[in-house]
């Protein structure tokens, strides 16, 4: 049997690792529609992003966004004058911009929007 693993000489780390550790958390349930609708909304409250998310019931969404903040893509910022809480993407979050829009683009040609 042959190791189909490829391993980056540079530093001897298999490469389907990270493409599968990328693809756990973009291809989660909810994740990628979270991260769109912060891409497209900048900062937003909690409530905002449920709006955007048809489906997604409220105790799922925290447990997503949570997941989200334990992997450094959005962060949580708390407002202390108004307790007013607005989650937004990180860096790395936001690095997820041009790998979104050719989801999109894939999507518009092969998807015909029926689940």
């Amino acid at each position: 049997m042959t190791n189909r693993k490829k391993i980056d000489k540079e530093n001897g780390d298999c490469l389907c690792s990270r493409f599968e550790e990328a693809f756990s958390i973009l291809g989660k349930k909810w994740n990628g529609v979270i991260i769109e609708a912060l891409l497209i909304g900048d900062s937003l409250r909690f409530g905002e992003i449920a709006n955007k998310i048809d489906g997604c019931s409220d105790r799922i969404l925290t447990a997503r966004l949570k997941e989200l903040r334990d992997c450094d893509i959005v962060s949580r910022k708390i407002f202390d004058e108004s307790s007013l809480i607005k989650y937004e993407l990180t860096e790395k979050g936001r690095d997820l911009q041009p790998i979104m829009k050719s989801v999109h683009v894939w999507a518009d040609k092969w998807c015909d929007g029926n689940k």
